[in-house]
């Protein structure tokens, strides 16, 4: 499904993010403290939202940032939220807190990335074992993106021995993200992406909203004699009101055992 840009954008928005939700306009009215004869009005266009109503409204909704600013475009009011630098996007304090983060990782993997999985930054951990398990590392040209790695038979697919079970969960996560932002081009375009990978099954490309979005993926790595096995933990930003903060996800591995602490150990030395 894709939004129209037409006129009529604020209700049909406003309509999606409630469906979304899965809330009933009494529902929406009730959260946020409005009258539901009022949001019906909003959702048909006879009434134009204030500034204050529209953010009221998203808040109730959990709307993204990125989101809101487009619920507050749409409506005909300045956007409200923020972005950081898209080419430095760890600029400032949050900067010197990320690498603290990413320090404290080593020598286990931490890896943080943005809205479209793209690399912002990761520990000397994280690269010791990407260059590990890259079966071309020719291939990883220009900025990684966490997807291409697991997904290209090129890079870290042919090690990961629960490939099918990874590779499920995160595009799981990935239609998910997608369905709920049906206007962000760049989400689509790297779900698509996918699928031009050799060997990928074609029924994948029906998004399985049944399966549990787990916050916990185990991942197991096999290259020769080396064996690793992590918990992959993706956090975010709590309440950052600024759109790209909200957006970076931070990937920590976690080992599953002994043998993978100590392989990391190792391969600091």
């Amino acid at each position: 499904m894709r939004i129209s840009t037409e006129a009529g954008l604020y209700p049909a928005l406003l309509k999606h993010w409630r469906t979304r939700r899965a809330m009933s306009q009494l529902d929406l009215a009730l959260a946020a403290d409005v009258s539901a004869r009022h949001v019906s009005f909003l959702e048909t266009g006879r009434a134009q939202p204030s500034r204050e109503m529209v953010l009221r409204l998203a808040t109730a909704l959990s709307v993204p940032l990125r989101d809101q600013n487009q619920l507050l475009s749409a409506a005909g009011h300045a956007e409200e939220f923020a972005e950081a630098s898209a080419e430095n996007p760890l600029a400032g304090p949050l900067g010197a807190v990320v690498a603290a983060m990413l320090d404290h990782q080593e020598p286990l993997p931490m890896v943080v990335m943005n809205r479209t999985y793209e690399v912002v930054r990761m520990n000397v951990g994280a690269t010791r074992v990407l260059g590990r398990f890259l079966e071309d590392p020719s291939a990883l040209a220009g900025a990684p993106n966490g997807f291409h790695i697991l997904f290209d038979p090129r890079l870290m697919r042919p090690f990961i021995e629960n490939w099918e079970q990874v590779a499920r969960s995160m595009l799981s996560r990935l239609h998910r993200e997608a369905l709920e932002r049906p206007n962000d081009g760049a989400l689509a375009s790297l779900l698509r992406s996918l699928f031009e990978f050799p060997d990928m099954p074609r029924d994948w490309q029906v998004p399985d909203l049944a399966s549990p979005s787990e916050p916990f993926l185990p991942i197991r790595l096999a290259r020769g004699d080396l064996h690793l096995a992590f918990l992959s933990m993706l956090t975010t930003f709590n309440a950052p009101q600024n759109v790209t903060v909200e957006e970076l996800r931070i990937e920590t591995y976690l080992p599953l055992d002994d043998r993978t602490r100590e392989a990391c150990e190792a391969l600091a030395r």
